[in-house]
């Protein structure tokens, strides 16, 4: 009597789980990718997070398809060599469930996909930028429907699976060399982190010399006199070589000053500034060169009248 292979074996169930989340992850990872490029090709002034908030997702993205979508493919390639030998186990039910599981999940999100995108459009609020998003995750969602509906059906694995993961590879190391012209190398990444950081040291500067002025009714004569001990502020220094950032007064009875710094690469208008709830912020220019670069500054006084102080008098 021949011997009986036995189904769901522990082997089983852990290789077909390790095959479905390695999709669901590469699937998500390679789209994260897509919308990122498509943020960055075709901006919008109304969602606009900086540098951190283009690049950060496309990091973790890239990140996760050099380590997991080659699981996923080494995970396949090992089911489909044990399928040619014990047939049994590609009719196992946890590989039938999570198979199905995923052609589930696949037809809502294109189901929800394309109620979406009807929806935006009868908004009147479609664009260039949400239609590439969309067809982006219509695609995705497609293909791995068409080619899990393809394989529950064979009683083999189809010969068309190898080419299929060929293509797949070839995609997904389009899709990394190219956030790797956003990204740029790490120590790219590292050296815009690095003029980020000054931009804000320098806008925060700005936001106290500005309170400074209002309270004291004349600019600081250096850096040093911003020092707060109560509220604890001490004037930032350069992230990467600690040096003080330069300050100089351009006019002292018309209010006019300026700020420099050493900044590593040219500012880029896809990598925006951080703004913060500095009411100067929103109107200053600060792009800048490679290098020493020196942004002067006017108060306004009837923009930033100073804040007289009074006391009550107290009665006896």
């Amino acid at each position: 009597m021949a011997e009986t292979i036995k189904r769901n074996t522990p082997r089983d169930v852990f290789l077909h789980l390790l095959a479905i989340v390695t999709l669901y992850w590469s699937a998500i990872s390679f789209v994260t990718i897509l919308w990122q490029i498509i943020n960055y090709y075709f901006p919008d002034v109304l969602n606009d997070y900086g540098y951190m908030g283009l690049t950060g997702p496309i990091r973790f993205a890239v990140s996760s398809l050099i380590i997991v979508f080659p699981v996923f493919i080494l995970v396949s390639w090992y089911l489909n060599k044990i399928y040619r030998t014990e047939l049994q186990v590609r009719e196992s039910k946890i590989r039938k469930w999570l198979i199905y599981l995923t052609l589930f999940i696949s037809s809502l999100v294109i189901i929800g996909d394309l109620v979406s995108t009807i929806n935006t459009f009868l908004g009147g609020e479609i664009t260039i930028r949400f239609v590439l998003k969309a067809f982006s995750v219509l695609v995705v969602a497609a293909v791995v429907l068409g080619y899990y509906f393809d394989d529950v059906r064979r009683e083999t694995p189809a010969k068309s699976a190898k080419y299929f993961a060929w293509i797949s590879g070839i995609i997904i190391l389009a899709a990394i060399i190219s956030a790797f012209f956003i990204v740029g190398s790490p120590n790219t990444a590292r050296l815009i982190q690095f003029d980020q950081q000054r931009t804000s040291d320098l806008q925060n500067i700005q936001y106290n010399i500005i309170n400074y002025w209002q309270r004291k009714q004349k600019l600081p004569a250096t850096l040093a006199d911003l020092t707060d001990n109560i509220s604890g502020f001490v004037a930032p220094v350069d992230p990467e070589t600690k040096a003080p950032y330069e300050y100089n007064i351009k006019d002292q009875e018309n209010l006019s000053f300026e700020l420099c710094a050493n900044f590593d690469k040219v500012s880029n208008s896809n990598y925006p500034s951080p703004v913060y709830n500095y009411a100067i912020d929103k109107f200053s220019n600060w792009d800048h060169a490679a290098g020493r670069v020196c942004f002067e500054r006017n108060i306004d006084k009837q923009l930033y009248p100073p804040i007289i102080n009074t006391v009550p008098a107290i009665s006896k």
